[in-house]
């Protein structure tokens, strides 16, 4: 009775109703029967069993073999679930053709989905994830406060072969085989109040993004998706800053010349990078890494 039971309630999850349910399994590897004698044997109420065997008999589940008086056989239960994978098949097809449809004729306009993390500690714990999961490329840009958590990650991918390219604010030291460390040395020693927000960016493997932010050192926020635009945009951002890292290794004096201290009158007025001039500290001026070496340049 249990296994009846059972099978009774895989049906119904099927799309049987639980009289249709009842009604096969109890003509199933029987003689042909009547309506009255299915009712008897299954305790389905004699106004409804007539109703159910015709809708059985309409989707092929069973089979009338005469009609003075009719009398129902039940299909194999090899015929019954092919034809059930058949009719799940092609309702699946139309529906996913339905939706591929509609999603073209709202394709102007839709909805991207982000993770969310609310910590450091979350986006470090993701970040390590990203970096173990990566098999070709890592685009990595933090400062050195955050290096000490992210360390053992970074060499692992650099010890498996992935290339990592290390954007990296402040002191920290790390040696990549199969990468390379470019220091943020246009900052160095210069102290700005927005230069105390932290930021952690990430790309594993072009498609996998991370950007964490925290605008004042503190009290993180951050998203991460496997989506191909946030990767190009963060990407975008990490490569532009090595570019720039790279210039003003061999032009730093030059560039320094003409937009001051960090090149803020790149984005800022005169004034305001005088400014920044006199809110340098003695502090920072001290423990700022050696530039690097200009190489020399025909004349």
């Amino acid at each position: 009775m249990t296994e009846r039971l059972n099978v009774i309630e895989r049906l119904v999850e099927l799309g049987f109703t639980q009289y249709e349910a009842r009604a096969y399994v109890g003509l199933l590897g029987q003689a042909p029967m009547t309506g009255y004698a299915l009712s008897n044997g299954t305790k389905i109420p004699q106004p409804k069993v007539y109703e159910t065997l015709r809708r059985l008999e309409d989707k092929h589940v069973v089979v009338r073999i005469n009609d003075e008086p009719a009398r129902y056989v039940a299909v194999s239960p090899d015929h019954l679930m092919s034809r059930l994978e058949g009719d799940f098949g092609r309702r699946l097809a139309d529906a996913r053709l339905s939706l591929h449809r509609l999603h073209l004729d709202d394709a102007d306009e839709g909805l991207r989905v982000m993770n969310s993390l609310g910590s450091f500690a979350a986006s470090a714990t993701k970040a390590t994830s990203l970096m173990e999961a990566a098999s070709r490329h890592v685009y990595l840009s933090l400062h050195s406060d955050q290096l000490d958590d992210l360390t053992p990650a970074i060499m692992n991918a650099d010890s498996r072969g992935v290339r990592v390219d290390l954007l990296l604010f402040g002191r920290g030291e790390i040696t990549l085989r199969h990468g390379r460390l470019v220091r943020h040395a246009s900052t160095s020693g210069i102290v700005y109040r927005h230069h105390q927000a932290r930021h952690l960016a990430l790309v594993a493997d072009t498609d996998e993004a991370l950007w964490a932010l925290a605008p004042a050192g503190r009290d993180w926020q951050g998203i991460y998706a496997k989506d191909a635009l946030l990767a190009a945009v963060v990407k975008g951002y990490v490569r532009h800053d090595l570019y720039v890292q790279q210039i003003f290794a061999d032009l730093g004096e030059e560039l320094e010349a003409r937009y001051g201290p960090g090149m803020e009158a790149l984005i800022s007025t005169p004034p305001e990078a005088a400014e920044a001039t006199r809110d340098s500290v003695a502090d920072a001026a001290e423990t700022a890494p050696v530039r690097p070496t200009r190489r020399s340049r025909s004349a």
